[in-house]
């Protein structure tokens, strides 16, 4: 009869774990970005940076697991990340590919860490469409347009040179955390919370 108590006691009703875990990390400023990259993830993201910016200035811990995803809504997190106050940290773990790397790179690369095992991949964009000829080409110069601007964001956060960027992203460019470092995606690498101080 009790071991029934008390296991029905330790069983949350659905949502409330999860409601309970929100809260906490609220109360951290811990943002997590896992799973792939879209406009839902972008929304919540956005929605959360600002939230804790309009609370406080101090700064914002964001742990990034993802391989990437749709590069517009990794947009919307690398530039909301430089557009509030509050300073965030990005900690990458896990991996970090495509548009999680490009949103990753939002924060200075003093704020740019990463667990031990993390992974890095960087690559040009890639498209899917089809139709006409002529949206098919029209949208060929767009994803052309988007690799040089992902080029760019790379070469200046990095302090790498435009023209090794562009040779690198020409195929998947895999990094582990120490190459990483060494590229200059990450300032370095970190095992415990309180080194991030």
């Amino acid at each position: 009869m009790f071991a029934n108590d008390s296991d029905h006691a330790s069983q949350a009703a659905p949502g409330q774990n999860s409601a309970f875990l929100e809260e906490k990390a609220f109360r951290t400023r811990t943002v997590l970005v896992f799973g792939a990259i879209t406009d839902a993830t972008a929304s919540e993201t956005v929605r959360r940076l600002l939230a804790l910016d309009a609370e406080s200035d101090a700064p914002i811990n964001m742990v990034v697991s993802s391989p990437g995803g749709h590069l517009e809504s990794g947009d919307a997190i690398h530039d909301v990340v430089r557009f509030i106050d509050a300073p965030v940290n990005m900690i990458g773990t896990g991996w970090v590919g495509s548009a999680a790397t490009h949103l990753y790179l939002g924060a200075p690369r003093a704020r740019r860490v990463c667990l031990p095992q993390t992974r890095f991949l960087i690559h040009q964009p890639s498209g899917g469409m089809g139709g006409t000829a002529s949206d098919i080409a029209i949208h060929a110069r767009e994803i052309v347009k988007a690799r040089e601007r992902i080029a760019r964001v790379i070469a200046r956060e990095s302090g790498q040179a435009l023209e090794r960027v562009l040779a690198d992203i020409e195929r998947d460019h895999w990094m582990p955390a120490e190459e990483a470092v060494a590229y200059g995606l990450v300032s370095r690498i970190i095992e415990r919370r309180k080194e991030l101080a």
